[in-house]
């Protein structure tokens, strides 16, 4: 896997995806950016959601759950200097779906958690990280 960092001037970056994609990246006005894109920060708890979410909804499918939604809300604590790393992240899953089996879900969160997400685990390490869930029918 590769990625590649583009500086554009003042505080902004292009982050170029190995599979072609592009995400401009900019830092807070009070640290000269101009609001152009998202913090390299939130790009972290972005990339956290995505695999998470992707894990979820592929287990709740192959668990023949029948899933029409799926949101997952972030809320992270940053420690308050230098270098401000994450110290706490919580994700509350949002599933939307017909006759949904709680159990199930909570299975599909947990093995996400625990064996699959590769974000998550790799974070892990370092954070607390959280989750809860509720179902939403649809």
């Amino acid at each position: 896997m590769r990625t590649r960092i583009k500086w554009k001037g003042n505080v902004s970056f292009l982050a170029e995806s190995g599979s072609g994609h592009s995400v401009l990246m900019d830092g807070a006005p009070d640290a000269g950016g101009q609001n152009l894109g998202p913090r390299p920060m939130e790009m972290l708890l972005m990339g956290l959601g995505g695999c998470t979410s992707f894990d979820v909804v592929l287990i709740l499918r192959k668990s023949r759950q029948d899933i029409t939604d799926c949101v997952v809300e972030i809320e992270a604590e940053r420690a308050p200097v230098d270098p401000k790393v994450f110290t706490d992240i919580h994700l509350h899953f949002v599933i939307t779906g017909h006759n949904l089996n709680p159990q199930t879900v909570e299975r599909a969160i947990n093995l996400s958690a625990e064996k699959y997400c590769s974000a998550s685990i790799m974070l892990k390490q370092t954070v607390n990280i959280t989750h809860d869930f509720e179902i939403v029918a649809a």
